[in-house]
């Protein structure tokens, strides 16, 4: 497996749709799965290869002068707990770090609320995340959205 850091607008959006449309059970909106990958211009955007073939990514969305959110990350589910998000997690963290950043934040459903969600919050916590705040509201009342946070500076 290789990580690379990708810089071509077109290629983002190509390998954040490939991700994402093998990724239904998390992914299975089409507008929000359509945003994500509108949204993947000009952003800090690594992805994992296997032979060639991009098998995860995420990329980083400056929400602040200080902060970036780890936006969206998905690796392909044949390939969950094979390092695959924490080394692309890794990679993104010294970028942020290069250019200035001192924390990043990531969303998802709370705990409890959902069992592939909960694998998702599980592994945030084990990169070293903290909990920071529960909206109940933000995306809707089935969803309420848990934020966890990192200092990284």
């Amino acid at each position: 497996m290789e990580i690379r850091q990708i810089t071509d607008d077109g290629e983002k959006k190509n390998i954040t749709r490939h991700i994402l449309e093998a990724l239904p059970d998390w992914f299975g909106i089409p507008e929000a799965r359509e945003e994500y990958i509108a949204e993947s211009d000009h952003k800090i955007f690594f992805c994992a290869f296997e032979r060639d073939c991009p098998v995860g990514f995420l990329y980083l969305k400056e929400t602040g002068s200080a902060t970036v959110e780890l936006y969206v990350m998905g690796v392909l589910k044949e390939l969950h707990r094979k390092g695959i998000g924490r080394e692309l997690f890794r990679s993104a963290r010294e970028a942020a770090v290069e250019q200035g950043y001192s924390f990043i934040q990531v969303k998802t459903v709370q705990m409890g609320k959902y069992k592939e969600y909960d694998r998702t919050n599980k592994f945030y916590l084990s990169l070293g995340f903290k909990e920071f705040e529960v909206f109940p509201t933000l995306w809707d009342e089935w969803n309420p959205c848990q934020v966890y946070v990192m200092s990284i500076g």
